[in-house]
């Protein structure tokens, strides 16, 4: 558990925070326009290596009551519910019945390098407060009356470990801890299930578990999961046995639990979705740390099957990470360049496809983004929800800002945005984990001369 910091402890940790990035930032504090690194074709500038990263992370400072996101004119957001613990991803159900998923990581790593002692302490300083007891579970939200908001709530699922994904198929329910596939009988309308379920396949956890979420999603036909694995370190530094499967999306056989590598070389992906239009499989993809605070841009992508996608050895395409070895020049040419960057260091995880209606029409078919939020640059990137639009399956245009206001004016977290979904009325829900909060956005009724706060 980490206990809420004293002002004494968040004082220290600021300033350690500033020696920090004053260390790592002094010879390349020029300002880098982040907006370049946005699209198909991202500006890529000269690898730097660090003594210690950059490191400026937002410091928590809870949502006061009444407080909010912000939202474009024309939409309105507002509390699903508060005082989850942790709350990581959001799944609708077929009747409408919201799930919640409530995780905190498995554990800490093995120190490998003396720095990572500072870096983890730093980062706790960037999530919330609060007891254990109460995550690691799925909390149901139930809206009987359709007005956006619960009038139940209850413990679906608890007991879990590290849970993120959860996919429904007919009534079958499948939730990924972070060390397995967990199977489910689902009876539509219940509000908890009792039942231990059974493991339909394990998945690589501990005892390192660097990137522990486990993104899930059904094949359109049912017959299949898919399953992101990310990697066990940032860039190969606990040895490449510990990747043994990892940084890659699973395909399991829902009938066998069989596996098969589909895809490679994604160091973290998150936000596996079907893009309506060509139901090719996409996901968002956290790229690796301490090669400059402009390096590497994190991104989306199709996911093709049996490709490889760089990591470790080169970054956005063929780019060569010099730090590997040893160096593999016969994957680098195969490593596919992905399709959209997001900018350094937002660490999405989070992502959904618009289909449905209740949101404006110029967002139809496009994909919502959730940036957890940078903790390796000077000026910090991501903390936001953003659109990008879509034409023909490709992205189509610049991604546009949609929910921000999580950084207050000081630079301080109000929250962090996680998983995304669309609820049964096509409103946008957002994970808050460190706010505590689930989000919904939908269109603002209210008279145009309304301000949207």
């Amino acid at each position: 558990m980490r206990r809420a910091a004293s002002g004494r402890t968040v004082h220290l940790a600021r300033a350690a925070i500033s020696i920090l990035t004053l260390l790592a930032t002094s010879a390349h504090a020029k300002e880098f326009d982040t907006t370049t690194q946005i699209g198909p074709h991202p500006v890529l500038p000269a690898p730097h290596q660090y003594l210690f990263p950059p490191m400026h992370l937002a410091v928590v400072t809870p949502w006061k009551t009444g407080e909010t996101p912000t939202v474009p004119a024309g939409l309105r957001v507002q509390a699903l519910a508060t005082g989850l613990q942790h709350p990581r991803s959001v799944y609708t159900l077929p009747n409408g019945d919201v799930l919640v998923v409530e995780s905190r990581g498995p554990g800490s790593e093995p120190v490998t390098r003396p720095k990572n002692i500072i870096m983890a302490w730093i980062k706790t300083f960037a999530t919330s407060s609060g007891p254990e007891t109460g995550s690691n579970r799925i909390t149901l939200l139930r809206d009987t009356h359709h007005d956006g908001k619960p009038d139940v709530r209850t413990v679906f699922l608890d007991h879990l470990h590290s849970p993120f994904g959860v996919a429904l198929i007919g009534n079958d329910l499948y939730v990924a801890d972070t060390d397995a596939i967990r199977h489910y009988s689902y009876v539509p309308g219940e509000t908890s299930i009792a039942d231990p379920g059974t493991i339909l396949t394990p998945l690589p956890g501990g005892p390192i578990d660097h990137h522990w979420t486990k993104s899930l999603v059904g094949s359109e036909d049912g017959t299949k999961l898919y399953v992101g694995v990310g990697s066990n370190s940032n860039i190969t530094e606990n040895g490449m046995a510990a990747e043994l499967d990892r940084a890659a999306i699973w395909e399991v056989d829902r009938t066998t639990g069989a596996h098969r590598i589909f895809a490679s070389g994604l160091r973290n992906p998150n936000g596996l979705s079907w893009e309506p239009q060509t139901h090719a499989l996409w996901a968002v993809v956290n790229e690796r740390d301490e090669l400059g605070p402009n390096l590497v841009p994190d991104y989306m992508t199709s996911v093709k099957d049996g490709a490889f996608y760089g990591w470790p050895y080169s970054y956005y395409g063929q780019h060569v990470d010099p730090r590997v070895r040893p160096q593999r020049p016969d994957l680098v040419a195969k490593a596919l360049m992905p399709d959209y960057a997001l900018s350094s260091h937002v660490a999405p995880l989070g992502m959904v496809f618009d289909t449905g209606d209740g949101l404006p029409a110029r967002y139809a078919g496009g994909a919502f983004v959730g940036e957890h939020g940078s903790w390796d640059r000077q000026v910090l990137n991501g903390y936001k929800i953003v659109f990008v639009p879509f034409a023909n399956g490709r992205p189509s245009g610049m991604a546009q800002d949609v929910v921000t206001g999580f950084l207050d004016s000081k630079g301080h977290a109000r929250g962090r945005p996680v998983g995304l979904a669309l609820d049964g009325t096509g409103a946008l829900l957002i994970a808050d984990d460190v706010g505590n909060t689930v989000w919904r956005v939908d269109v603002d009724a209210r008279p145009q001369t309304a301000s949207v706060r």
